[in-house]
C-alpha cells in the first residue's frame, strides 16, 4: 500500500520529466497524507492533442456515484489486480488515469510490538510517478471535488521485508501509455502494473516523527529507528 509520500524535487526537473507545458510551482512537502491535495499530471479534458496539465487532487478517490465524500477516506489505494472490474475504480481506469508526482514514500514495518517507519526512494532520490486514477464527484449543492487514488501491486524484494504491497511506480517510458486514454483494453495496461525493480530502490529507517501528518519538514526523512527495535532492515 501507500499511505504517505514526499514531493521535494525542484520544479525544473518536474517540467522536464513529466513534459508539462509550464513550470509547476509546488512547495517542498515531506509528509503528504490522505485527504490532502496531491499533484497529478493528466491529459487536459476536451483536448485532442493530448496536452498535459498539472492538477491538484484530493487524495482518496470519491466515485462519481458516491452519496457521501467520506468514502474517499477508504479509497486512497487501488489494487492493480482489480481496478478493471471493481466498481469504485473501473470507470476511472478506462477514462481517467493520471501520474501522481512523488520522490519518495513511507511504509511501516511491524516487528517486536512496534512499527518502524521506512523512507523509500528510487534512483538516488529522483522524482518519479505513481500510477494513479482520478475521479470527479459533485455534491447536492453542485460543488465539484476531484480526487485520486494510487495504484498498488505486490512488493518487490526490497519492500517485502517491510510490507507485502507497494505502490506502482511507472517507468518514464510508460508515461505516454498510461496517459493514453484511447487505450481501454485492460490487457494492454496490466503489464505496467508490476513491482518496480528492487535494485533501483533503497529503504532507509526513519524516526516516528513522520507518524504525525502535521509534521512537514526535513526531520521526516532523517534516519532513525524506533527505540528498542534496533536495525530492522537487512
Amino acid at each position: 500500500m501507500c499511505g504517505r509520500f514526499t514531493l521535494r524535487a525542484p520544479s525544473r526537473l518536474q517540467l522536464s520529466l513529466f513534459q508539462l507545458g509550464e513550470l509547476p510551482s509546488l512547495p517542498s512537502r515531506y509528509n503528504i497524507a490522505p485527504s490532502q491535495s496531491i499533484a497529478a499530471v493528466r491529459v487536459k479534458t476536451g483536448t485532442k492533442d493530448k496536452n498535459r496539465e498539472l492538477a491538484m487532487l484530493r487524495w482518496g478517490l470519491i466515485p462519481s456515484w458516491a452519496k457521501e465524500p467520506a468514502i474517499g477516506n477508504t479509497l486512497i489505494n487501488a489494487r492493480g489486480e482489480s481496478i478493471a472490474t471493481k466498481p469504485a475504480f473501473r470507470s476511472a481506469f478506462k477514462s481517467r488515469r493520471c501520474l501522481i508526482l512523488a520522490d519518495g514514500f513511507y511504509e511501516w514495518q511491524k516487528k517486536e510490538g512496534a512499527k518502524q517507519p521506512f523512507y523509500i526512494q528510487v534512483g538516488g532520490g529522483q522524482p518519479f510517478a505513481f500510477a494513479g486514477l482520478w475521479e470527479h464527484w459533485e455534491d447536492p449543492q453542485g460543488e465539484m471535488v476531484e480526487s485520486a487514488a494510487i495504484v498498488t501491486t505486490d512488493a518487490n524484494d526490497t519492500m517485502r521485508p517491510i510490507h507485502n504491497r507497494m505502490p506502482v511506480i511507472l517507468a518514464p517510458k510508460d508515461y505516454d501509455i498510461w496517459l493514453d486514454l484511447t487505450i481501454k483494453d485492460a490487457k494492454l495496461l496490466e503489464p505496467l502494473l508490476r513491482p518496480y525493480p528492487s535494485d533501483a530502490m533503497i529503504a532507509t529507517p526513519v524516526s516516528t516523527y513522520v507518524n504525525n501528518p502535521r509534521h512537514n519538514d526535513e526531520r521526516c526523512v532523517a534516519p532513525g529507528t524506533v527505540k528498542g527495535t534496533g536495525e530492522l532492515f537487512a
